[in-house]
């Protein structure tokens, strides 16, 4: 039986997020039995549980603010050490997923290591540039990122760019790396377009099937929200602009609205989250275009199912789009009047042109992510198989 140990998400069963669907769907579809996974569960107790036949641990977080994350994986990493050599689990895998932890790490690898146990970790995107943190903040995740590669054993990347940028800027290391992407699900929303939960929801917003662009993520500066607006409200196109993200008590959202004045285009429509995943999918499947700002990560989750899902989409032009897409999307960069002539375009595009790249989008998510195919690598690769590519050191 091969344990394997999995930290760094926020817990099972999954809500929203991109670590924790990816767990879930990791436990969820586990084929093998030889297999066993225990699961942390960020929480306010220390209560155990079993789901999908995973052991998952809560691991009890008090609110201590930017500081919150870091504790919980320390915590979880003790529980770890402590929960295998209690029980004698030699050879056992913990995989940390993102960079948080560099700094305390080394001895809980070394005591892992007297153990025969191995420690992978998900280095994710580059945390490290992302707007929302300040200087001491950025400096301290590049650090920690710096030092978590230095310490793992194996570092699994969901992007094949994320991985060349794991070997080129830590090369005196000589990581040792593998590729396993992100998943996808290609199945269509289980509810039908006259649903009253999918009407309900129209008619609320005042938005029509096929009669919009769809914008989905964080809304964060490195989405690139003020270039999608300004060059959106450049456009001649009489559809809407629906953006599903979480403004509340936002700044940047106040700056945007000083910046561009959105607010005096109809065609703009904040509509709030929808936590609701078939609903989501169900708008994505209706919109005429996604548009995908994202420049800061490896695969980004809200891109595969909108390759699954949206007939249309339009990326920003950086490394981790292309690779995920390739032929299925078109692309456009932040140079003024880009993407609005891109959305020109394409509201001339024919119906079977529109199919042409609905067809290869779908394609890109069945040959390389549906959610199965990235199971069966991961658990190949925590048996001992190389998986995915194979491993480069």
């Amino acid at each position: 039986m091969k344990n394997v140990f999995i930290i760094g998400s926020k817990g099972i069963p999954a809500n929203y997020g991109g670590f924790e669907t990816f767990v879930d769907e990791l436990v969820s579809r586990k084929q093998n039995k030889n297999i066993q996974y225990h699961v942390a569960c960020m929480s306010d107790n220390v209560n155990e549980f079993e789901y999908n036949g995973a052991h998952c641990f809560n691991i009890n977080v008090p609110s201590i603010g930017a500081a919150k994350a870091v504790y919980y994986d320390i915590e979880a990493l003790k529980y770890c050490v402590n929960y295998i050599k209690e029980r004698k689990l030699s050879g056992s895998i913990v995989y940390i997923l993102a960079c948080r932890i560099g700094p305390f790490v080394k001895k809980y690898v070394k005591q892992l290591h007297n153990m025969n146990c191995k420690v992978y970790v998900n280095p994710d995107g580059h945390e490290w540039k992302r707007s929302k943190w300040n200087t001491a903040i950025k400096k301290y995740w590049k650090i920690s990122e710096r030092l978590m590669v230095k310490h793992a054993d194996l570092l699994i990347c969901d992007s094949k760019n994320i991985e060349k940028y794991i070997q080129n800027e830590y090369q005196k290391y000589n990581p040792q790396t593998t590729f396993i992407a992100y998943g996808a699900d290609i199945s269509k929303s289980t509810l039908k377009d006259d649903d009253p939960k999918v009407l309900d929801w129209y008619k609320s917003k005042n938005v029509k099937p096929k009669e919009y662009y769809l914008v989905v993520g964080r809304f964060v500066p490195e989405n690139n929200y003020e270039t999608m607006i300004k060059e959106f409200m450049k456009s001649n196109t009489k559809k809407d602009l629906v953006l599903i993200t979480n403004v509340e008590k936002n700044k940047f959202y106040d700056q945007l609205k000083e910046e561009t004045h959105f607010d005096q285009d109809k065609r703009i429509k904040f509509v709030g989250t929808v936590y609701d995943t078939q609903l989501l999918k169900k708008i994505r499947e209706n919109a005429y275009a996604y548009i995908h700002g994202h420049e800061v990560g490896g695969t980004n989750p809200s891109l595969l199912e909108a390759l699954a899902s949206t007939d249309l989409n339009l990326l920003l032009d950086v490394g981790f789009n292309r690779e995920v897409a390739e032929e299925g999307a078109l692309y456009w960069v932040r140079k003024v009047g880009n993407l609005s002539n891109l959305i020109n375009y394409v509201e001339e595009i024919p119906e079977s042109k529109l199919k042409i790249y609905a067809k290869k989008a779908k394609q890109r998510i069945f040959g390389h992510y549906l959610w199965q195919l990235i199971v069966t690598k991961y658990c190949s690769l925590f048996q001992g198989a190389i998986s995915g590519d194979k491993i480069h050191g």
